[in-house]
């Protein structure tokens, strides 16, 4: 079973224009990223699909295999979707760029969880995609709407994701225990023709409500498997926390 880790990375940002070539490391961002998923034992390869030139340059001068695709996608699931669409593989994993902390055995954890599902013929065998979760460290956190919470069944199979507190306490008025809260980790694993098959579908409502992708495969009634893992890093959103990720690297 061939498995590959594809970072997708465009260079226009909202809140940070072109951060995967941030370098005040003396590396670039995305190269940061690249070299941790190179860790992972499981991927087979680790890909750049990209959206600029200016990514491809730089994946060339670090290493990295880079598959430039359409400026156009709207997210980096669409982008994925057509960097391996005639690539032999089964598994793909979708590493976001932003993320040069990630943990290597975070990713091989969610390799594993559809190699499992396949091989050992369980009720699972059948899920096209998984993510991962963590428990929250504090209750600020579970009401920050820029990280997103996941609630998921006995099964670990996940029933919602949202920006809002999820559950919410009623008795609390909000956020209770953060004991009762997941944190949802923006990376995922896809069996390649699912892959194709969610991509090919039109953004759902709740999609484009919370702006987040995996509710396509949710408002459709597709399963997504949740793996629970402990150790959790921030993405890079704004220059503020790549300062701060900067600061970590040098000590």
């Amino acid at each position: 079973m061939k498995v590959w880790a594809v970072i997708p990375a465009r260079f226009g940002s909202t809140r940070f224009a072109g951060k995967v070539l941030a370098k005040d490391t003396g590396k670039f961002l995305i190269q940061h990223t690249w070299e941790q998923a190179c860790l992972a034992k499981l991927p087979d390869k680790v890909i750049i699909a990209a959206d600029d030139e200016r990514i491809a340059a730089a994946a060339k001068s670090f290493g990295a295999e880079c598959i430039l695709t359409s400026p156009a996608h709207k997210s980096g699931t669409d982008r994925i979707a057509e960097a391996v669409a005639d690539m032999d593989v089964d598994i793909v994993l979708n590493v976001q760029a932003d993320e040069p902390e990630i943990e290597p055995g975070n990713i091989d954890l969610l390799a594993q969880l559809l190699i499992e599902a396949q091989n050992l013929k369980l009720e699972t065998q059948n899920c096209g995609m998984a993510t991962l979760a963590a428990e929250f460290e504090n209750s600020e956190q579970v009401k920050d709407p820029n990280i997103v919470k996941v609630v998921v069944d006995s099964d670990n199979f996940a029933i919602y994701f949202s920006r809002s507190v999820i559950p919410y306490d009623r008795a609390a008025g909000g956020a209770g225990k953060t004991a009762n809260y997941l944190r949802h980790l923006g990376i995922y694993a896809y069996r390649k023709e699912f892959l194709l098959k969610i991509t090919a579908l039109p953004q759902s409502g709740l999609e484009k409500i919370e702006r987040l992708e995996q509710l396509r495969a949710i408002e459709n009634g597709f399963p997504i498997l949740v793996g629970k893992v402990e150790h959790t890093c921030d993405g890079i959103d704004t220059p503020q926390q790549y300062a701060e990720f900067v600061k970590r690297h040098k000590k």
